[in-house]
C-alpha cells in the first residue's frame, strides 16, 4: 500500500475581524511546486474563492513564490489570499515584520504587520482604468451606470450614483460568465452603513465566483480610481457582500497599499 503524503493547509478569513466575514482562503506551504493539474484540483476541493500555494523562494529577491488558484482557473493576482499568506507565515514567525512574495504576473508583493492594531498592510501594483464604452457588462450588471471603465489586466470598471443601487444589484451571471473578467460595481459610500467612503461588489462567475466576498485585486483597481476622484491619497472602503469586509486603500505611487485583519478559522492536513 502506497503511504499518503500529508500537506498542510490553513484556512484564513481575510479582511475580517472575526469568523465569517470577509472573504476565505486556503493556504497551502508546499516544500517544492507539485503538477499544475495537482494544485488546481486541491483547489477545487478547497471550493473557496482562492487557494494560495507557497513554496520557499530560491531567486533571493523574496521569501516565497506565491501562485492562486479558483476552483477553475489560476488567477494572475489575488489580494486577500495574499493578505492570509502573509498572516498565516508571520503568525508563525512572530520575530519577522514582513513577508515577501514573488509571483509569475503580478511581481513581487508584500505583506508587513500593520504597527499595533494587530492588522496587516499589503502591498499591490496598482491598475489605473480607463473610460471605455462596455454595454454588454453594464446591461449584464443591470442598474442605473454612471461611468465605465476597464483595465487590460481583465477589470471592468462600473460606477453608479449610490452604494444602495450596489447593493441593489441582481446581475445576470450567465452573461457576465462568458469570460473570466473581473467585474467591479462600485459607489460613493455616502449614507451607506457601513460607514466607508467607497462601497464595492464584485463578480467572476467567469472564474468560478459567482459573487466574490472581498477582493484584494478589485482594490488595486478603485485605489486609483477613488483616490483621483476624491482628491486624497486614502479612503475606506466597505465591500457589501453577504459576509461583507473592510479595506483600507492608500495610493503610493504606482502602488496600492491595502490594509485589514485575518481570523484563522481551520488548520488541517491533506492526505494524498
Amino acid at each position: 500500500m502506497t503511504a499518503l503524503r500529508s500537506f498542510p493547509v490553513t484556512r484564513v478569513d481575510a479582511f475580517a475581524d472575526r469568523p465569517f466575514t470577509g472573504n476565505p482562503a486556503a493556504v497551502m506551504p508546499l516544500e517544492e511546486w507539485l503538477s499544475d493539474a495537482l494544485l488546481q484540483a486541491m483547489a477545487a476541493e478547497n471550493n473557496l474563492a482562492e487557494t494560495a500555494f507557497l513554496v520557499p523562494d530560491e531567486s533571493g529577491e523574496a521569501d516565497y513564490e506565491l501562485r492562486w488558484f479558483t476552483p477553475t482557473i489560476e488567477v494572475a493576482l489575488c489580494g486577500h489570499a495574499t493578505l492570509a499568506s502573509g498572516h498565516v507565515l508571520l503568525s508563525a514567525a512572530q520575530w519577522r515584520g514582513e513577508m515577501r512574495f514573488r509571483t509569475r504576473k503580478a511581481g513581487i508583493l508584500q505583506v508587513a504587520r500593520n504597527g499595533e492594531d494587530e492588522g496587516y498592510r499589503m502591498d499591490l501594483p496598482a491598475y489605473r482604468a480607463t473610460a471605455k464604452p462596455l454595454p454588454d457588462i453594464a446591461r449584464a450588471l443591470g442598474g442605473e451606470v454612471v461611468e465605465t471603465l476597464w483595465h487590460d489586466g481583465g477589470y471592468a470598471l462600473v460606477v453608479y450614483r449610490s452604494a444602495a443601487e450596489v447593493r441593489a444589484l441582481a446581475p445576470d451571471f450567465t452573461a457576465l460568465g462568458e469570460s473570466d473578467i473581473l467585474h467591479i460595481a462600485t459607489a460613493p459610500g455616502a449614507g451607506d452603513p457601513s460607514g466607508a467612503d467607497v462601497v464595492s461588489r464584485a463578480f467572476a462567475p467567469g472564474a468560478g465566483i459567482a459573487e466574490d466576498p472581498v477582493t484584494g485585486s478589485a482594490h488595486s483597481v478603485l485605489t486609483p480610481y477613488w483616490t483621483t476622484r476624491l482628491g486624497r491619497d486614502a479612503f475606506t472602503a466597505y465591500q457589501a457582500s453577504a459576509r461583507g469586509g473592510h479595506v483600507g486603500c492608500r495610493a503610493i505611487g504606482d502602488r496600492a497599499e491595502l490594509t485589514g485583519r485575518c481570523v484563522t478559522t481551520l488548520v488541517g492536513e491533506f492526505l494524498l
